[in-house]
């Protein structure tokens, strides 16, 4: 595989509650960063890291996205849209609800995080591994988040995002490599937190951690987004 042959799911359906009145009636994707709506900034980073094709799971002011963006044509890419229905999902679920438009393999990335990460290694990994999948982690020590990986000698062991144990040092950074059977493991029409397939396929042994060293920035929270900001407006 290539980064080119791998579509990239965005999960870009949450409502935005942390941000309160910041985002009003904008869905997360849309809210303003550095003078351009935050998704702009996400798909010109996955453009320039290779990625042709992205799929949107949306479902908050989903037409709002889908209006913004288009068939993707003018970010350089291809933008199709997978939407949780009458109820939400969850991040599982809504993955799950997009799986007929995401191949044999897909990127999984939250709709809130930036992260400048080489792809091209990950895929990389994957390809090199019997696994279903490849996760992102980052030695974090408490400070952007709770911890909630176990790396030993460079061998994710153990994951758990709801209850981590102290002897984890590192965070999932964001971003997964799935292969299409990972994603089929998630029950259909079922809301489903993605974290859950995590920690059993690293239970598994079915998921390898691909440690990086750059920081992730996202705007989940009203912290967040002003460092995200600060981050992009000292580049334009």
């Amino acid at each position: 595989m290539t980064v080119g042959d791998v579509p990239v799911a965005i999960l870009a359906g949450g409502l935005a509650t942390r941000l309160g009145a910041t985002v009003a009636a904008l869905p997360k994707a849309l809210v303003p960063v550095a003078g351009r709506p935050f998704i702009d900034h996400q798909l010109a980073l996955l453009r320039d890291a290779g990625v042709r094709r992205v799929v949107l799971c949306v479902q908050h002011l989903a037409a709002a996205i889908e209006a913004h963006l288009g068939d993707g044509s003018a970010h350089g890419l291809s933008v199709a849209y997978a939407r949780d229905g009458e109820r939400l999902l969850g991040t599982g679920g809504a993955l799950r609800r997009a799986l007929p438009l995401l191949g044999d393999a897909c990127f999984v990335l939250y709709g809130d995080s930036y992260l400048e990460v080489p792809l091209a290694p990950i895929v990389a990994a994957l390809d090199q591994s019997p696994a279903w999948g490849v996760m992102t982690v980052l030695r974090n020590d408490g400070r952007w988040d709770k911890s909630n990986a176990l790396v030993q000698d460079g061998r994710l062991v153990r994951y758990d995002k709801r209850s981590p144990s102290p002897g984890m040092a590192h965070i999932d950074y964001g971003l997964a490599l799935l292969r299409r059977e990972a994603v089929a493991r998630i029950p259909p029409e079922t809301s489903y937190d993605l974290s859950d397939l995590y920690r059993d396929l690293v239970d598994e042994e079915r998921m390898i951690g691909f440690e990086v060293t750059r920081r992730f920035y996202e705007i989940g929270s009203p912290e967040g987004l002003a460092e995200t900001r600060a981050l992009l407006e000292a580049r334009r």
